[in-house]
């Protein structure tokens, strides 16, 4: 296990980072994998009921790039609230939280999965019943990728925290956007919404249209792809789908959950020997192209951060 840690670097910057924050927020250890924890860091107002931006990342262990973006964001919240007064008044009407690593034994152990194969993001204890074969989700083996998990209504630990936490932490909000940071789909950087089992819109849809439609005034040159997940393929268990029901039902706000799906292709196609490597199938090896990466998506960060503090000003009623 020691051995396991110390092929971790990540678990160490986010240890760091959460005594740092601690000066201006607050850090939990959500839970414990197998002597591996899962932290959590929380900025701005205390008080449940503010709008919130909700960062998660690392659901997939391979997918070690958006950890690592998650982390370059908690470095420069910290090093912004030593100095930046209006960044400290915004977040006296919002809050910022941080989950930068949801499996850290599956990123010890470089595997997508956790450490008993089940791949969380297709491990929701209410899951459609199809989805694109294989890559949506099975029940076959557990040595496959995208196996849901043993039986159906059962969840892993690292899904059950996610699900707790969020239901806990973000369901009280007038809204809130989760933005969940993945790699490893295409030549283009996606940003994802719900729904992934079906191609069905979902209810919101007129609230992210208006997001999507923010993003492009606020951000014209940016280069994501905005689209329903479905679209490109459909997912049996899908975590955010659930979360997105769910809060649907208890009601009293809003959540709109997004997912970061940087194109790893377009690493590969640079860089083709990286394709012989579990890494660089999902990862900028080239330190340059890493560097790069970490600063590509911090101007789309600070947005969903404003558009949640100002939604009153473009989120339709």
């Amino acid at each position: 296990m020691k051995q396991l840690k110390a092929a971790l670097p990540e678990l160490v910057a986010i240890e760091e980072l959460a005594m740092v924050a601690t000066r201006w927020g607050h850090a939990a250890e959500l839970a414990n994998v197998e002597g591996f924890p899962i932290h959590a860091v929380r900025f701005g107002s205390g008080e449940r009921d503010q709008p919130t931006l909700l960062v998660t990342a690392g659901v997939h262990g391979l997918e070690r790039i958006g950890t690592h973006v998650a982390i370059a964001f908690l470095k420069s919240l910290v090093a912004r609230l030593a100095w930046d007064e209006l960044l400290h008044e915004a977040l006296t009407r919002a809050r910022i939280i941080v989950v930068p690593l949801l499996n850290p034994l599956g990123m010890a152990l470089g595997q997508r999965a956790n450490g008993w194969g089940v791949d969380l993001m297709r491990n929701a204890p209410e899951p459609a019943q199809f989805g694109t074969p294989l890559i949506g989700g099975h029940r076959l083996s557990p040595r496959l990728p995208w196996y849901m998990g043993h039986h159906e209504g059962g969840m892993e630990l690292e899904s059950a925290t996610l699900v707790r936490f969020v239901e806990t932490e973000i369901f009280p909000a007038p809204l809130a956007i989760a933005l969940d940071l993945h790699s490893g789909f295409g030549l283009i950087d996606r940003l994802w919404y719900p729904y992934a089992r079906t191609r069905e819109p979902p209810p919101d849809f007129a609230r992210i249209e208006a997001l999507s439609q923010l993003l492009d005034a606020t951000l014209p040159n940016h280069v994501y792809k905005m689209e329903q997940t479905a679209r490109v393929y459909t997912i049996r268990g899908d975590l955010w789908d659930y979360l997105y029901d769910r809060k649907r039902a208890v009601g009293g706000g809003v959540l709109l959950p997004i997912t970061l799906e940087m194109g790893s292709w377009s690493w590969v196609r640079k860089n083709p020997l990286q394709l012989f490597s579990g890494a660089g199938r999902f990862n900028p090896i080239k330190p340059h192209r890493h560097r790069r990466t970490l600063r590509r998506h911090l101007p789309l960060l600070d947005f969903l951060l404003h558009a949640v503090i100002s939604h009153r000003a473009w989120l339709p009623r």
